[in-house]
């Protein structure tokens, strides 16, 4: 049994009061906390090191390179890659894929086709739609369900010799539903060439990842939503298909020879590392990783999942309440509405004055909300350190949000 007190002892920020009343923090799919095996090597790095990596041969430069390269081995079999080099540091999972959307440009054509569902966060929309206005391609989505299911019925009809991508998320950061990747890579597999995207934002804090097993040839993450700091983020891709994209960035470290007459590349995986790179924040985003599995994926899945069952149950007894996605299988979150009770916002900030931290809107998901014909949601989203306790001082506090906006 997992020992709550002690990991939540981790996090300096929980032990604060908001608005007088103990913080409870349930807005992990926006970013999570820090512990202070985090902070404290993020801190190391810029007390005792701070140096610029791969470029210097003085002691600090090798220990900064020593470091991050560390930390890329550890992010390799976190999710593990076959090798260290497919894993490219980046600044978040917006990056890693306007980087892809980018880099695949001269792969595209007038009339090729790319898929993507209506699950996506506007960072899985928008650098496909720019794809297609520069080549001319054209963007199909795969529909969903009153509860919020992807119709994959619509891959049967609609791959094709045309499908170039197929984009997707494993876990809607809007509705928390865990969309059945591995169906969609066979599908794919079976009746395209097209190359494989998973957006694992909402997936690579709340469950094992194996990208092997799972057979995409890219898969995409942030670092500030399990545990590290903001501004770091990974691009795995497969060998073959890193080797077959342009650079996005171009700069120093990507450049294996430059002259005025012509630039040569550098290898994996700097031929995507233009700039100097986020060090501090990427070798804290090794210990982040050493944080989790020190925990276990299976006790963080078993744990969160807990919880999700919990809020769902107690929030389903607070009458005209409604659960977006009810019936669907989840992770980490869960997004609902009071009915005729004000808008998400009036409920947010009546918690935010009882300590309580939601997110409430449309959470980068304005296609989601208009399905469902809402200006938003209420989303809390859970993570190891949250508690039992603290979904009863949720559910109390949405039922005074509820009297206060009646």
């Amino acid at each position: 049994m997992l020992d709550t007190h002690n990991i939540r002892s981790q996090f300096p920020i929980l032990m604060q009061e908001i608005n007088g009343k103990p913080l409870v923090y349930l807005d992990n799919a926006a970013t999570s906390q820090k512990p202070k095996s985090v902070l404290e090597v993020y801190e190391k790095y810029y007390t005792e090191i701070n140096a610029n990596v791969h470029r210097g041969v003085h002691t600090l430069s090798r220990l900064a390179t020593e470091a991050m390269e560390i930390s890329r081995k550890k992010i390799q079999k976190f999710i593990n890659a076959e090798k260290d080099f497919e894993i490219i540091f980046t600044k978040g999972t917006t990056e890693s894929i306007n980087l892809i959307a980018y880099a695949v440009t001269r792969e595209i054509k007038e009339n090729d086709e790319i898929i993507i569902s209506y699950l996506e966060h506007h960072s899985n929309i928008v650098p496909w739609q720019m794809l297609c206005e520069r080549t001319g391609a054209k963007l199909k989505v795969i529909p969903m369900d009153e509860n919020g299911i992807l119709q994959l019925d619509f891959l049967d009809k609609n791959l094709s010799e045309k499908t170039k991508i197929v984009s997707v998320n494993q876990v809607s950061n809007a509705l928390g539903i865990i969309n059945p990747i591995e169906e969609i890579i066979s599908k794919t597999r079976k009746n395209s060439a097209a190359m494989i995207v998973i957006d694992g934002a909402q997936s690579a804090p709340h469950f094992k990842i194996d990208v092997q097993k799972t057979d995409c040839d890219f898969f995409v993450f942030s670092g500030h939503k399990m545990y590290a700091p903001m501004g770091t983020g990974i691009l795995y891709g497969k060998e073959k298909m890193l080797r077959k994209l342009n650079p996005f960035h171009g700069g120093g470290e990507m450049i294996a020879a430059c002259s005025f007459e012509k630039t040569t590349y550098a290898d994996l995986p700097f031929k995507f590392e233009a700039g100097t790179p986020n060090v501090g924040g990427n070798i804290a985003l090794g210990s982040a990783v050493d944080f989790i599995e020190n925990i276990g994926h299976e006790n963080i899945a078993h744990h969160e999942n807990q919880l999700l069952n919990y809020a769902q149950e107690k929030l389903l007894e607070i009458e005209n309440l409604k659960i977006y996605g009810e019936k669907a299988k989840k992770a980490g979150s869960i997004s609902f509405n009071l009915e005729n009770a004000g808008i998400a916002s009036d409920v947010g900030m009546i918690l935010d004055k009882l300590g309580i931290a939601v997110r409430t809107g449309h959470h980068c998901t304005h296609p989601i909300m208009d399905f469902f014909n809402v200006a938003g949601t209420v989303r809390a989203s859970f993570a190891i350190y949250n508690t039992f306790e603290e979904i009863d001082i949720l559910a109390e506090g949405v039922k005074k949000a509820q009297k206060m906006l009646r």
